[in-house]
């Protein structure tokens, strides 16, 4: 419920804002342009949970700042002015991994935490700012965020990865995934060193509309803590290349 709160108030000021600057548009000209390019994104996830039992696994945490690389585009719709329609997506992955020995036996073990996120953009550009694009907008889609973990002993050979085998190897290889919708708000600010190239930081807030998790084979899984489904800030830099009349 607090999501749906935090994403009306966004869109009611957005709203606001909006038809108040397209009523005092008097001399102001509508950007146009298209462009695309890269986006070094940096998330701010939140992954205590998931380090509480990577600790007890005997491992070192993770960090709670994620790296990802992706790109986006986005084109201009001259029959709403300022208005710019287009697409993102990035992604990224991190790991520890290490050996721990419990009953004289050497474990190997490993866990990985991957995050992707996409979807489609809507951005209105702020007509009274000149010389650059201060843009305020929504990008509507989805990602996934993927936990695996694994445990070896020994060495391996064909004859002993198979369980009909009465010699298979012991080992543990768990992937929990987590597939979710979001409406994210954006704030984007594009610096055009050219009319062809121009410099873009911004931000955004990524909501979680789902909190259902799935373990290997689709099978449902329960009592995954609510925190790594929490609501995730992110940073976008990128440079673009296209066309710009800021």
């Amino acid at each position: 419920m607090k999501k749906f709160y935090f994403l009306l108030l966004f869109t009611f000021i957005s709203i606001n804002s909006i038809i108040a600057q397209e009523e005092e548009d008097v001399g102001w000209v509508s950007r146009f342009g298209a462009a695309g390019g890269v986006s070094p994104t940096f998330i701010f996830t939140n992954l205590d949970m998931l380090n509480k039992e990577i600790k007890n696994f005997g491992l070192p945490e993770m960090s709670n700042n994620l790296f990802t690389f992706g790109g986006g585009g986005y084109v201009y719709l001259m029959i709403v002015e300022n208005l710019r329609v287009g697409g993102i997506g990035f992604g990224g992955s991190k790991s520890v991994k290490g050996s721990v020995f419990l009953s004289g036996n050497k474990l190997n073990r490993e866990v990985d935490y991957d995050f992707g996120f996409g979807g489609l953009t809507l951005e209105y550009s702020l007509p009274f700012i000149k010389g650059v694009a201060v843009s305020v907008g929504v990008i509507f889609g989805g990602g996934t965020q993927v936990i695996s973990i694994y445990e070896s002993k020994g060495n391996y050979n064909w004859n002993n990865v198979w369980p009909s085998n009465s010699n298979f190897a012991s080992t543990v290889s768990n992937e929990i995934k987590n597939n979710f919708f979001s409406i994210t708000p954006t704030l984007n600010i594009d610096l055009p060193l050219t009319r062809f190239v121009a410099l873009r930081i911004g931000g955004g807030y990524i909501l979680n509309f789902s909190d259902e998790w799935k373990l290997n084979n689709e099978q449902s899984l329960f009592n995954v803590p609510k925190d790594l489904t929490s609501n995730n800030y992110f940073i976008q830099t990128g440079i673009y290349f296209g066309f710009f009349a800021f």
